[in-house]
């Protein structure tokens, strides 16, 4: 796995995070530990620091458990979706953090993993779901969700213009056979698409496939939840970058983060109240993406959008 894992824009996150980790027994958490990259390097870079990782799959947790234990003395690492994190610090005992890292979207270990079903490219249960133990599978919403509900999963999650078209087409092939495979699905969105269309931007399916896994594992969901409660958490002189992959989750980041950024107050007052000052501040302008030397290097990386910003003040904004 080691050989199909890096961590995308790493020495930036470092980098970003490093200033608010100096002081010993500082904590960081990085809210979705996955294959431990992130987290080697924060505690290579930062050895007095303490490390809380969590991941909702199991299978990632037990490799990140293996990847980090020569740090087992200064890692927690805990199963739970990344929009547990208030309960999970408040279950350590710790009501402030010095930094957070969300590093979104799906992993390279679900990804090259054949029968969790996240690739199009393969056969494979359609499955999809980044923690295996519960929840619905891609297959039960492709089976179970009529053409109006299965479109606005495709639509809004997947930004598919097409949504309609492969809707219909999911609802009247299942009647004749339940969906159970990642290529017959696949298959069916190329068909279901004009032409014209599929000679260019990649898979046909890719959208398809994106908006399934957002559906199935509630990621806008969590991560509505999970960015006010990790911001909530920063101490003063804390710091929170976010990596994120696809346009609604950016937009999403963005939004949340400046809101923290600006003054609680309409933008035409001349005089801003003490308590309507931001309690946060950019680290970033705008969102940066990797060089092209490293998505050459790392093709997942190419779709990357990193966005930082420090605690200044107490409070909420």
């Amino acid at each position: 796995m080691d050989a199909t894992h890096t961590p995308v824009l790493s020495d930036r996150v470092v980098g970003l995070l490093a200033p608010a980790l100096s002081e010993p027994g500082a904590v960081v958490v990085d809210a979705t530990v996955g294959l431990a990259g992130h987290a080697t390097a924060l505690l290579a870079t930062c050895p007095g620091i303490r490390l809380v990782g969590l991941d909702r799959d199991p299978q990632a947790l037990a490799y990140s458990r293996a990847r980090l234990v020569d740090a087992a003395d200064r890692v927690t690492l805990v199963h739970a979706v990344y929009d547990q994190v208030a309960t999970v610090l408040d279950g350590l005992g710790l009501s402030e953090v010095s930094g957070i890292l969300f590093d979104l979207g799906v992993s390279s270990l679900q990804l090259d993993t054949d029968e969790r079903g996240f690739s199009y490219s393969r056969d494979a249960p359609l499955d999809m779901r980044m923690d295996p133990t519960r929840g619905r599978t891609a297959a039960d919403v492709v089976n179970t969700y009529g053409v109006d509900e299965l479109a606005r999963v495709l639509r809004y999650y997947g930004e598919e213009r097409f949504a309609r078209r492969i809707a219909t087409a999911v609802v009247a092939e299942r009647v004749r056979e339940p969906f159970a495979s990642s290529a017959r699905l696949a298959d069916l969105v190329r068909r279901a698409i004009p032409a014209a269309t599929r000679r260019t931007g990649g898979n046909p399916a890719k959208r398809t496939f994106q908006a399934l896994r957002i559906e199935v594992n509630g990621e806008l969901e969590a991560l509505a939840q999970a960015l006010p409660a990790a911001l909530d958490a920063l101490a003063v002189g804390g710091r929170l970058v976010v990596l994120a992959y696809h346009s609604l989750e950016d937009r999403m980041v963005k939004r949340a983060l400046a809101a923290r950024v600006r003054p609680a107050v309409p933008p035409d007052l001349p005089v801003i109240p003490p308590e309507a000052a931001p309690t946060m501040r950019w680290l970033t302008r705008g969102g940066e993406t990797p060089s092209p030397d490293e998505v050459a290097a790392n093709p997942r990386a190419s779709a990357a959008k990193l966005r930082a910003v420090e605690r200044i003040a107490r409070g909420v904004a």
